[in-house]
């Protein structure tokens, strides 16, 4: 290559199969120089848009999974002020337990309503003594029936079906209404369970239970013995878990009981 004030001189050669050819070029030193330039620029610019795309891509990336956790932890806490009393300790809880119930909050208002007004005619033309209307065992309210935190520790949400009564190993559990045993036995969750059939679609469910002093199809009495508080299944320790379900739904077992005596409303506010 040879060079000028103003011009880049090229000479091109090439051959064919029998000559060889040279020719000379010229290229004028600011022409190149704006071309190259150009060139580092346009570079400059793609590789600048090319930076800010992917550190928008990967801002978007790491803020989703907040934002979506953010989301459900508010959920959770909807339900938890809205469906129970959470337990406070996000560690193990003590005589607690039951198993990991479906979720019943996606229920239509239509269900609701229906279940409602079923509800509120079993009360008043059913037969009083085939309502659940006497406590089982009294103790204190370890769990109330909704949402509350899992009582084998974390910080998750679970639905608890019932509500669990505080106990000791051997305390005795009584039929709160009348009616016909319907399970008596090892129900994954539950440990051993009794439920019985009051009619009209009410059933109560006893879970954890040491032992079961009835069988499938036994007729039992409002008070009468029907087993003893354990921690089988799904508990951290002796209590009862006990269940009223309407057409195998749950609802708050409270809905029949009467307001506990005062000494245990006393160990509940504590």
């Amino acid at each position: 290559m040879h060079q000028d004030d103003k011009f880049y001189n090229f000479l091109l050669s090439h051959f064919n199969k029998t000559k060889q050819y040279v020719s000379q070029a010229e290229i004028s030193k600011r022409i190149s120089q704006f071309s190259i330039a150009a060139i580092i620029l346009t570079v400059g610019i793609f590789s600048t848009v090319f930076i800010k795309n992917n550190i928008s891509a990967q801002s978007e990336t790491n803020n989703s999974a907040p934002i979506a956790q953010s989301k459900k932890q508010s959920k959770a806490e909807y339900k938890s002020i809205n469906y129970a009393r959470p337990v406070s300790s996000e560690s193990f809880s003590i005589n607690s337990g039951g198993p990991i119930d479906s979720l019943t909050e996606n229920e239509s208002e239509a269900e609701e309503t229906a279940m409602e007004s079923q509800l509120r005619l079993i009360e008043t033309t059913g037969n009083p003594t085939f309502l659940p209307a006497m406590w089982s065992h009294l103790g204190k309210i370890n769990n109330e029936f909704g949402y509350r935190r899992n009582p084998f520790g974390g910080r998750g949400y679970e639905f608890h079906a019932g509500m669990d009564i505080d106990g000791d190993r051997g305390d005795l559990v009584a039929a709160p209404a009348n009616g016909i045993v319907t399970k008596a036995g090892w129900e994954g969750g539950y440990g051993n369970l009794i439920e019985i059939d009051h009619g009209n679609g009410l059933t109560t469910r006893y879970g954890h239970l040491s032992r079961g002093d009835v069988q499938v199809g036994d007729t039992v009495q409002r008070g009468q013995l029907i087993g003893l508080i354990g921690s089988t299944g799904r508990s951290t320790g002796p209590h009862l878990h006990y269940e009223l379900r309407l057409n195998d739904k749950p609802i708050n077992p409270r809905r029949f009981l009467p307001p506990e005596p005062a000494e245990i409303k006393a160990l509940n506010a504590e």
